[in-house]
């Protein structure tokens, strides 16, 4: 029995292991292993075998060493296979920092005890190991292969690989994007801008940042000119440009990255002076004090000067002026009639000049009604009226209708495309006509007839003591009343009560005053309603039974001051019957 050796070099490759035995020819080939070495075991311990025995003994030392080889390697090989094999705990994600941060990406690894684990960017590494390779001051490694950035910046941005380094390198990627806040970086008129009035303005601004800002338009302490609070565009055009659209326009970037970003534009317009009053008409009084009041505007800051009809008023005692941003003041102590009159501010720079006018007044302030504007009564009304004067008003004028068909009643106003030209004509006779009563410096009071009755013809008619006058819907009726007594109040005013009215109709009245100085404008007109309840007898009634003088006495007009209410009864025993009756009627 010998061992032989497979000729191919496969099985040279694995000798330790591929032996085999080649049996004798004189042993049945139906025998089991177990009996062929006993067969030769029994054949080995012969005597005449010794020889046969020494050369054997190699080969089966030699087979047993094989055997031994194989069962080590079969135990090597299925260790290997048991063993863990490195590995990536961390994923690959995507990570969003801002500028300035610190970026931190993990690689947590498994098993990599004999394996390095680096880390790349492109084709730069970064760390090998505990290494690290880049020389950017920024990176390290912390908490085992976790990479650190300091203080983020735009180029930053990109992938990064953490590796294994294996036969087949096994890695994972980060991905990082570098969120940067909004930043102006150019506005075209470099944050200052002129522009002559009536010219077109276009102003740009442009932002950058990740993501890409949104650019809004808005006003510092105002509106955009059109009417918004804020532009969505890079882009502001103002077109046709006047002083109230300059100022201060802000420009605003924001991406939700950070503080939004904002640069401011100042918009001078250049134009020439532009001059309102605070009241067109002053009204004082002897002896006080006046201030009038001129409201510039103008870029450059014109000069202004004040003239009391055509001669310039300087500086004196009596005259001061004064200016306070846009304010011009023109201060008048002590005021003596001479210095009622018009005055007129004049503003002028290097683009052109302006004047507005103003006048210093004696006159009464226009009055104001201040009773109900629903009466009691059916048939009278007792209307009442308080204005403002430095000089005792001497008489008031009043006027009043039933309101004609069509007007419709709004409050206590007439809405109507007629009352305004009503009332104008109105005002344009009211001087005439007092005119011509009072021309002759009668003491007396009188209620006066307008001139719708004129002749007592016409719209209206009288038939004598005891007959009601009938009056035109349109027909103004005027009563002049003398102030009796004289008040020195600021304040002054009258009561009046006016009589023969219809139920349940609307009227409307206006009233004048006149001091020393002259008549004041007439009032709004002022609307006033009958009640349609059953009140005290009516005129007519009284009529019909006939008055007594004595019984006369009781009509009454009321005049009062600021501070003190005097009430005086006018009697009327020294009118005759005729004229008694009459005037009962028109008021």
């Amino acid at each position: 029995m010998h061992l032989t050796k497979p000729a191919s070099s496969r099985s040279r490759s694995r000798s330790r292991i591929a032996y085999k035995f080649e049996r004798p020819s004189n042993i049945n080939s139906n025998n089991s292993n177990t009996g062929k070495m006993a067969a030769e075991a029994r054949t080995i311990s012969q005597p005449g075998h010794i020889r046969d025995q020494r050369k054997v003994m190699p080969h089966i030392l030699l087979l047993a060493i094989a055997v031994v080889s194989l069962q080590f390697e079969s135990v090597s090989a299925q260790s290997m296979m048991t063993k863990n094999e490195p590995m990536f705990i961390s994923r690959s994600e995507t990570f969003k920092f801002i500028t300035g941060e610190t970026i931190v990406l993990p690689c947590e690894v498994a098993n990599t005890d004999t394996y390095v684990v680096a880390w790349k960017r492109g084709i730069a590494i970064l760390t090998a190991g505990s290494v690290k390779v880049t020389p950017d001051p920024r990176v390290r490694l912390v908490n085992g292969f976790n990479l650190q950035i300091r203080d983020a910046l735009p180029t930053d941005a990109g992938d990064y690989i953490c590796q294994i380094a294996t036969m087949d390198p096994r890695e994972i990627t980060h991905t990082v994007e570098i969120l940067v806040p909004p930043r102006i970086h150019h506005i075209s008129t470099g944050g200052h801008l002129q522009v002559k009035k009536g010219s077109s303005v276009r102003i740009e601004c442009s932002a950058t940042g990740n993501p890409m800002p949104n650019v809004t338009w808005s006003r510092k302490n105002n509106i955009l000119p059109n009417g918004e609070e804020k532009l969505h565009s890079h882009v502001l055009s103002i077109e046709n440009v006047d002083r109230h659209k300059g100022g201060v326009y802000i420009c605003t970037a924001n991406n939700r990255v950070g503080q939004p970003a904002s640069s401011q534009v100042v918009l001078h317009v250049l134009f020439s002076p532009e001059i309102s009053v605070e009241r067109p008409v002053v009204f004082s009084g002897e002896g006080r004090e006046a201030t009038l009041v001129c409201i510039v505007h103008g870029e450059t800051q014109p000069e202004v000067i004040w003239f009391k009809d055509t001669m310039q008023l300087d500086t004196t005692e009596r005259h001061i002026m004064e200016t306070r941003g846009s304010r011009h003041t023109l201060i008048i102590r002590k005021v003596h009639p001479q210095d009622f009159g018009n005055y007129s501010c004049v503003a002028e720079n290097q683009l052109g000049k302006a004047r507005k006018t103003l006048q210093l007044s004696g006159k009464p302030n226009v009055a104001v009604f201040n009773s109900p504007p629903i009466s009691q009564y059916k048939d009278r009304y007792n209307i009442s009226w308080a204005v403002d004067s430095h000089t005792p008003i001497e008489e008031y004028k009043l006027s009043f209708r039933k309101l004609p068909q069509g007007h419709e009643v709004v409050g206590n106003a007439i809405d109507s495309p007629s009352s305004s030209s009503s009332l104008s004509s109105l005002s344009s006779s009211s001087s005439s006509s007092s005119s011509q009563m009072y021309g002759s410096g009668s003491g007396l009071h009188a209620h006066r007839i307008g001139s719708n009755m004129g002749g007592l013809s016409g719209s209206g008619s009288y038939s004598g003591y005891g007959n009601v006058i009938h009056w035109g819907h349109n027909d103004w009726r005027d009563v002049v009343l003398p102030a009796v007594p004289v008040s020195h109040h600021y304040v002054q005013g009258m009561s009046y009560m006016v009589r023969g009215l219809d139920p349940d109709q609307h009227y409307e009245a206006t009233v004048q005053s006149r001091n020393r100085y002259g008549w004041s404008d007439l009032t709004n007109s002022f609307v006033f309603s009958t009640s349609s309840n059953d009140g005290p007898v009516d005129l007519s009634t009284f009529l019909n039974h006939g008055l007594s003088d004595n019984e006369m006495r009781d009509l009454s007009v009321t005049f009062y001051g600021s501070s003190a209410i005097n009430r005086q009864k006018l009697g009327l025993l020294a009118l005759s019957s005729a004229t008694l009756a009459l005037s009962l009627l028109v008021a």
